[in-house]
């Protein structure tokens, strides 16, 4: 075993002096500061990255608006990444935060103005605004960068019909379908075009497709209904069928507000309006017109 020190510990006895020399050199005194530690520009984007992963996995849940808070914490770790800025903008646009997402955008496209995705954003967005001419250049902009992005040309389809330009609709939404498999909403927006083309037996095969991809979609159920019933009375207990199961699922597809809301046409609305006029389904009807929102809001489907 070691011998113990029998001197006296000379750190004790200078540290006085020390002190003293110190203060007279003229440095001013200071109070104790607890260490902080500071992280490396590594580990900050290591967390930023996981936090961006989190809120990514949150969006793809429906959960958009946890899903900004997070990303908003990863633009706050990474403000020069453009791609922490894109996805809080989508979060944003998904929980209506319109405004918020503007404004996102813009710095996106300022750190990174060739990306494709951020035009295809601005494109959505002036959609939901309702400026379907400045989506179409903001989406089409996008399109010459990347020109296999679906959800783009899906985009695209629904601002010409607001521009009431059926055909280039009905090539955008084509497109949108050629490139993703199963883009079951694609196919259903067809269906819209064609019935107001007056091409119902395309726009029934169509809704028909729809339903062996997704058969629980209130929206091409209740348009599968509406248009075989439009073709003749042959089809009235199929299409009374559909009826209810569409207005169970989704009881705002009731309001002819909500139909419009969805791009519905006019002749669509009025056949599924003629429909509703059917005695064995007014039980089915009222109850729809009691659980509908009057907002329009959906309950399952995006």
């Amino acid at each position: 075993m070691a011998p113990r020190w029998s001197r006296p510990d000379f750190r004790t006895a200078l540290l006085p002096a020390a002190l003293g020399l110190l203060l007279t050199a003229g440095l001013p005194a200071r109070a104790l500061v607890p260490y902080v530690y500071v992280p490396q520009r590594q580990e900050l984007e290591a967390a930023g990255l996981g936090i961006a992963q989190a809120a990514a996995r949150l969006l793809r849940l429906g959960q958009a608006k946890d899903a900004a808070r997070l990303a908003a914490l990863t633009v706050q770790l990474l403000p020069e990444d453009p791609r922490g800025w894109v996805l809080l903008a989508e979060a944003q646009l998904r929980s209506n935060q319109l405004e918020q997402a503007g404004t996102s955008l813009a710095k996106a496209k300022k750190l990174d103005p060739s990306n494709p995705g951020i035009w295809f954003a601005e494109g959505s967005l002036a959609l939901r605004a309702g400026k379907p001419s400045e989506a179409i250049g903001l989406l089409e902009q996008g399109l010459k960068l990347d020109k296999r992005n679906a959800g783009a040309y899906f985009d695209l389809g629904n601002a010409r019909i607001l521009l009431g330009q059926s055909g280039q609709a009905l090539a955008a939404f084509e497109r949108a379908s050629s490139l993703r498999k199963g883009f079951w909403e694609a196919l259903n927006n067809q269906g819209l075009v064609l019935f107001e083309q007056g091409n119902k037996k395309a726009a029934i095969s169509r809704w028909r497709e729809v339903l062996k991809i997704k058969p629980d979609a209130a929206e091409p159920t209740l348009a599968l209904a509406a248009s075989l019933f439009a073709i003749g009375p042959e089809n009235r207990s199929e299409a009374v069928e559909l009826v209810g199961k569409a207005l169970d699922t989704e009881p705002n597809y009731v309001l002819d507000s909500h139909q419009k809301d969805q791009l519905w046409g006019p002749k669509l609305r009025s056949s599924t309006a003629e429909l509703f006029k059917l005695a064995e389904l007014k039980p089915v009807v009222d109850r729809a017109l009691a659980n509908a929102s009057p907002e329009g809001e959906s309950s399952d489907e995006e």
